[in-house]
């Protein structure tokens, strides 16, 4: 009565690709915006939807002090958020968006740094 090793593999095989997922995933949780997730950290710059989507709009204080917070925080994070799909369904432009901290007089923010296709002004 031979016990066969095959199914003994498959299950290790599978617990080995939950382990991986459970740590990619862990690891996905720290991203640009370190901790916080991409989703919370969109929303916080809703002051800047209008300013986001047309190039003559006015940017509100509010908006420049959430985007200067960010800048200092975690810079990456704000180009993680201009090319997200959540800014897609915003209808964020992109280039128009990369230019708020420059509208807001932000010395810190990467001028000539890349954000995709897009350069910081």
């Amino acid at each position: 009565m031979a016990l066969s090793l095959k199914p003994y593999c498959l299950v290790v095989l599978f617990l080995f690709w939950i382990s991986l997922n459970a740590l990619v995933s862990d690891v996905g949780a720290a991203g640009e915006c370190g901790r916080t997730p991409i989703r919370s950290t969109a929303a916080s710059l809703s002051p800047c939807l209008g300013a986001a989507r047309n190039a003559r709009a006015k940017v509100p204080p509010a908006c420049c002090a959430k985007v200067g917070a960010l800048l200092r925080t975690s810079p990456r994070c704000l180009c993680a958020i201009l090319l997200s799909p959540l800014a897609k369904q915003a209808g964020i432009m992109p280039g128009i968006a990369i230019a708020i901290p420059k509208k807001c007089n932000i010395r810190n923010r990467q001028a000539g740094k890349k954000c995709g296709r897009y350069t910081v002004p």
